[in-house]
């Protein structure tokens, strides 16, 4: 590897390239006032209702979308090319008008693509890639360009990765999650710029970018395909609100506002949670046979005719359809396996069809008025109402939940842990679970199913349950989907061991797995510890790398773990960075009421650690994360690697044995 090129004059270069940052701010200034300027002027236009109504929602949309660019240096790199042309690459195009050449190009065009590929074995076209070093946390002023680096790709003098990348990368985290824009890497690059059409699984160790790869993945394809993603909207899902908050300013940093970011709970929720299921009721509501057991609760409604057949008075007339036709319809239509809603309006057009059959074969043709008033009529709703009732999801699973021994499905034993020991009087007082609320969303679908996103990214996918993942399914039905996770990171009982199986589940089976082993973010000393852990992961993926070999382990043994908790801390403190304290859940609150602490640090249960990343992590008596659960060696393997530079493991108890030999590297 070569040392980076900042010969040329650099302060000379450095003025040019402040100076062309002047230059890009005036024209985004213009360009936002032009987009609130255009607001005023399509209201005036002259066109119909609707049309105008159109215009002015999309100029209001790029007005605000303008108006909420948030703060920063508007480019982040350069290509020179070999046909003469430059270009600066940043969050979004910015030009002198629609019509000139931009002054800076959006990092996701097509020309951008050579930035993130272009090596000194294929240079693309690139005569020589410039990367800006702007100061810490800039608000976007010229003068924070501080540097400047150069990779030579056409003469074969060019580097894997520079002084400023890896400054960028390895930067202390303050803060919710940064937009890696600047710093995407060839492999994270082919998965943003991937098929859109196609569905892909993000198979992630620790540090290497899935959650940054899917939410620029999300902005990708919402830059490339934006009407068919906003007709149908984008969805990022995430494993919990803290874990939101954390991803929140990402999309918006990099142009993307309007994006719904929630949880699956909050997704699907009909009801408050006002009840928990106990482990058992939990696993078996959770299980993906729970899909066939709700589809025979719901489909036992459905009868056959009544025996005297249907009679339907139409003035003078009197039109019957016998017993057996009334029959055959309801028959064929529960075989065609449509939803419950379209099945029902599906037999009451049938038999208006028959009804007008006969009444055309006796006194001619009847008109549209002629068929409402029949499909309306009250025998031919009673039929209905008796045959194809209407259902509503929380009755039908009040109805399973009081008496579940209808489910074949089921052991005895599970229909017993399902069972309600004390059924309310109506399902409209009912207090129900978060797992009844999947089951509600699994019968609201079989009903009536919801309107899909044209794109819907999972985060922590792994711990989806398979009735979660048919929820997420019954979402994306004509869109794609972008899933991330790791094996490895799989906590709840019901988490996946392998993807073939989860993908399916998510409706998905022909998704793409991808894996990402190398990360630029958490440090070998941390990597190998926590890969210590796989073996005991009950989950078959490749160990994690890491291509920093910097970082720090540390291990203290305490006979007071508040105390030691408490010095670790203190130790963290002195260096830079934010500060993750990780304990049990049960010493979470203890630890944080012991602790008058920086806003750099952050008291947190393991079960909240999932997904978030702090300089500085001090874990809280491993042993005790470990036997809290089921999975606790997969929440330890969590917490471990939530540190980007330095962990200290803080203990009164024997480690579990896993982490005991070879004693891990310290950091004093």
């Amino acid at each position: 590897m070569t040392s980076p090129d900042t010969s040329a004059h650099p302060e000379s270069e450095l003025a040019r390239e402040r100076s062309h940052h002047d230059a890009c701010r005036a024209a985004l200034a213009r360009m936002t006032e032009d987009a609130a300027g255009q607001v005023v002027t399509g209201e005036d236009t002259a066109a119909s209702g609707a049309d105008a109504e159109a215009l002015g929602r999309h100029l209001r949309s790029r007005a605000k979308e303008m108006g909420e660019q948030p703060p920063g240096p508007l480019f982040f790199g350069r290509l020179d090319r070999e046909d003469g042309q430059t270009h600066h690459i940043g969050r979004r195009r910015i030009a002198e008008d629609p019509a000139a050449p931009p002054l800076v190009v959006d990092w996701r065009a097509p020309v951008s693509r050579a930035y993130y590929q272009a090596g000194v074995h294929d240079p693309q076209g690139v005569l020589r890639r410039r990367r800006f070093g702007w100061a810490p946390n800039s608000p976007g002023a010229s003068e924070d360009l501080t540097a400047l680096e150069d990779e030579h790709l056409a003469d074969g003098t060019g580097q894997v990765a520079g002084t400023l990348l890896a400054r960028e990368i390895e930067r202390p985290r303050t803060g919710p999650m940064r937009d890696i824009a600047a710093t995407i890497q060839p492999d994270q690059d082919d998965l943003v710029r991937s098929d859109p059409a196609a569905s892909l699984c993000v198979q992630g160790a620790p540090g290497t970018g899935k959650t940054a790869v899917g939410l620029h993945r999300a902005a990708y394809l919402l830059y490339t395909h934006p009407r068919r993603i906003r007709r149908s909207g984008l969805l990022v899902l995430g494993p919990h609100r803290t874990f939101l908050a954390y991803i929140a300013e990402v999309l918006p940093a990099l142009g993307e506002t309007g994006v719904r970011q929630t949880t699956l709970d909050e997704e699907i929720a009909r009801h408050p949670v006002r009840a928990e299921d106990d482990g058992a009721a939990a696993r078996v509501k959770h299980d993906a046979r729970m899909a066939r057991v709700l589809r025979r609760a719901l489909y036992a409604r459905v009868d056959r005719a009544p025996a005297d057949g249907l009679t339907v008075p139409d003035g003078a007339y009197h039109w019957r359809l016998p017993a057996a036709e009334l029959a055959g319809i309801v028959t064929a239509v529960r075989e065609e396996e449509p939803a419950y809603a379209t099945g029902r309006e599906r037999v009451r057009a049938r038999i208006v069809r028959g009804l007008r059959a006969r009444a055309e074969r006796r006194s001619g043709p009847r008109g549209t008025a002629w068929t409402r008033r029949i499909e309306r009529s009250r025998p031919v709703t009673a039929f209905l109402d008796a045959c194809w009732p209407k259902a509503v999801p929380e009755e039908v699973l009040a109805e399973l939940l009081t008496d579940p021994g209808g489910a074949a499905e089921l052991t005895a034993a599970e229909r017993d842990a399902i069972r309600w020991e004390r059924p309310p009087r109506s399902y409209r007082t009912a207090r129900w679970t978060a797992a009844d609320l999947v089951l509600l969303d699994e019968l609201a679908g079989l009903i009536e199913p919801p309107g899909g996103y044209g794109h819907v990214v999972v985060d922590e996918a792994q711990d989806l349950s398979p009735m979660q993942c048919r929820a997420v399914a019954r979402r994306t039905a004509f869109g794609s989907l972008t899933v991330l996770g790791d094996l490895a990171q799989g906590t709840t009982p019901w988490a996946a061991r392998d993807w073939r199986t989860h993908l399916a589940h998510l409706g998905k089976p022909e998704a793409r797995v991808v894996p990402l082993t190398l990360g630029h973010r958490v440090p070998a000393a941390i990597v190998d510890l926590a890969n210590r852990l796989l073996p005991h992961l009950d989950a078959d993926v490749p160990a994690g790398r890491s291509a920093r070999t910097d970082g720090e382990v540390a291990v203290h043994r305490t006979a007071d773990l508040l105390t030691g908790t408490r010095e670790a801390v203190r130790a963290a403190l002195a260096a830079e960075g934010t500060v993750g304290v990780i304990a049990p859940d049960a010493l979470a609150g203890a630890v944080a009421e012991v602790h008058g602490m920086s806003e750099r640090v952050t008291v947190l249960p393991a079960t909240l650690a999932k997904g978030l990343e702090f300089d500085h992590v001090v874990v809280v008596e491993p042993a005790a994360i470990t036997a809290a659960e089921e999975r606790g060696a997969n929440r330890l393997y969590v917490a471990l690697t939530r540190a980007v530079s330095r962990l200290t493991l803080v203990h009164a108890r024997e480690l579990p044995e896993c982490l005991r030999a070879p004693t891990p590297r310290t950091g004093r």
